[in-house]
């Protein structure tokens, strides 16, 4: 696979996406675990929300994996191997986009191993992780402008 342009309208629907997933999460009612739990929808939208939102991630670092770079990748974990082999997020990006490669398998694979409590957990505290790894994706574009085909 030769390298291309990364696609603005790819990059640009995936982070609007992501955005509008952690939206949708912080507007459950994030405070309480109580209030949370009363209502078994909530369960259900978080898990929903939470897996898109990684999916988005992955989808647009596997983009620019593979336009940017001519390099094909297929597992989550391999997405984020690549994007920091390639210099897009650091050690310690590779780290976080690793476990959260894993976290969206168990939320595919394992589903029925994921507690109400540890969603609650994870959409109460640990969203900044999401937005970590697609503010490092953002940074890297914002420097990289010769990348990307700005057609839309």
């Amino acid at each position: 696979m030769l390298p291309g342009r990364i696609s603005k309208r790819v990059i640009s629907d995936r982070l609007a996406w992501v955005d509008r997933m952690l939206s949708e999460i912080r507007a459950l009612p994030l405070d309480s675990k109580t209030k949370f739990m009363q209502d078994k929808r909530n369960i259900f939208a978080a898990e929903s929300c939470l897996r898109r939102a990684l999916e988005a991630v992955f989808d647009m670092g596997r983009h620019i994996a593979a336009k940017g770079f001519g390099e094909a990748v297929t597992e989550y974990k391999e997405i984020a191997s690549a994007l920091n082999r390639r210099g897009v997020i650091s050690v310690a990006d590779l780290e976080l986009m690793q476990k959260l490669a894993g976290y969206r398998n168990r939320l595919v694979h394992f589903y029925h191993d994921v507690s109400a409590d540890e969603l609650f957990e994870i959409c109460a505290s640990h969203l900044g992780d999401v937005e970590r790894i697609v503010n490092a994706l953002r940074s890297w574009l914002a420097s990289n402008p010769n990348v990307m085909d700005e057609t839309l």
